[in-house]
C-alpha cells in the first residue's frame, strides 16, 4: 500500500471528504455537495498548495484526529479549535509540517459548526460524477469517516503558503440572510410574510448538511393543499406543514413539493454553515436583481 495515505484514529461525530461538489447533475436527482463553508475550504487548500477543487475533510462540532503515513503538510481552518501534533499545540489557520507517524488532532471547534483540515496533495478518494465530495442525502461519494479508515493522499505540485496564520471570518453571533422573496410567497398570507422578514427566529439543533432549520413562528399558508413537486436551488426557503422554515444547504433534495417563500444569497450560505443551533438568524427581504 502507498505511504501517501491518512489513517483516521478518530472520525468525529460527523466527518467526510468535501470539494467542490458535483453541480450539473441536478437533471438526474443528484444534489451539489460540497463544502458547505466554501470559502474556508478553499483558503486550506490554497495554504498548503492544492488547488481549489482538491477534496479535504469537512469535521462538525467535535473535530477528528488523523495519522499520515508520510511527512504532510496540513492547513486547519473554518471554525477555530485547537490543532496540535503528537500533544504539540500547531497553530490553527496557517500550514503545519506534520511527520510521518505522528498524531494530528483537532479538538472540537471552540465556536461555529465545521472545521476544514486541507492535506497537501488532497485526499485522493475515487470520484463520483466529477466530485470526491460525500453526499449525506443521495450516498453518492466516500462514506462518512469511521475509525481505522485509510485515505489515499495525491502528491503535491505547489509548495505551501508562507503566512504565520490567514485571517478568517469569526462564525456569526448573529446570522443575516439576504432573501429574494419568492417564488411560492403568495402561498403564505400577508401577516405571514410580513413575519418572515420582520421576526427573529433561531437555528435549530435539527439542521445538517441538508438544510438549517428554524425554530420561531410558524408561517401561515393563505392555500390548502399541497404542490406539484418543482425543481429545488442551494439557499431555497422551504416551509415544511409546522410552518418553520428551511434553508436549503448543499446535500439539499433536487425537488420537493413544500412552497418556497423566497430564496437566500448565495453569499450569505457560508456562514450559515458556521451557525451553532441557537444562534439567532434575521431574514431580510432584497428585491430580485
Amino acid at each position: 500500500m502507498t505511504d501517501r495515505a491518512l489513517a483516521v484514529v478518530r472520525a468525529g461525530a460527523l466527518t467526510t471528504v468535501q470539494d467542490l461538489g458535483r453541480p450539473g447533475h441536478a437533471h438526474l436527482g443528484v444534489p451539489r455537495s460540497g463544502a458547505l463553508d466554501a470559502p474556508a475550504a478553499a483558503l486550506v487548500n490554497r495554504l498548503v498548495g492544492d488547488p481549489p477543487e482538491a477534496a479535504v475533510l469537512e469535521t462538525t462540532l467535535d473535530g477528528c484526529a488523523l495519522r499520515p503515513r508520510s511527512a504532510v503538510t496540513v492547513a486547519v481552518g473554518g471554525a477555530p479549535c485547537r490543532v496540535t501534533v503528537d500533544g504539540r499545540p500547531v497553530p490553527w489557520g496557517a500550514p503545519v509540517d506534520v511527520p510521518a507517524g505522528a498524531l494530528l488532532n483537532v479538538s472540537a471547534a471552540d465556536s461555529g459548526v465545521r472545521t476544514y483540515v486541507a492535506v497537501s496533495g488532497g485526499i485522493l478518494v475515487e470520484p463520483v460524477l466529477g466530485s470526491r465530495s460525500t453526499d449525506l442525502l443521495s450516498g453518492l461519494g466516500p462514506p462518512p469517516l469511521t475509525d481505522g479508515a485509510v485515505l489515499p493522499l495525491g502528491r503535491p505540485r505547489e509548495p505551501h503558503a508562507r503566512v504565520d496564520v490567514a485571517p478568517q471570518p469569526a462564525p456569526p453571533a448573529e446570522l443575516v440572510l439576504r432573501v429574494t422573496p419568492g417564488p411560492r410567497d403568495d402561498w403564505f398570507t400577508p401577516e405571514a410574510v410580513r413575519t418572515f422578514t420582520s421576526r427573529p427566529y433561531r437555528v435549530s439543533p435539527a439542521s445538517n448538511r441538508i438544510g438549517l432549520r428554524m425554530d420561531g413562528p410558524a408561517l401561515q399558508r393563505a392555500r390548502p393543499g399541497e404542490l406539484p413537486s418543482e425543481g429545488m436551488v442551494l439557499g431555497a426557503v422551504q416551509v415544511p406543514p409546522d410552518g418553520r422554515p428551511v434553508v436549503f444547504l448543499a446535500d439539499h433534495p433536487t425537488t420537493g413539493g413544500y412552497p418556497v417563500i423566497g430564496v437566500v444569497r448565495a453569499a450569505d450560505l457560508p456562514a450559515a454553515a458556521q451557525a451553532v443551533p441557537g444562534t439567532p438568524v434575521r431574514f431580510v427581504a432584497v428585491r430580485r436583481r
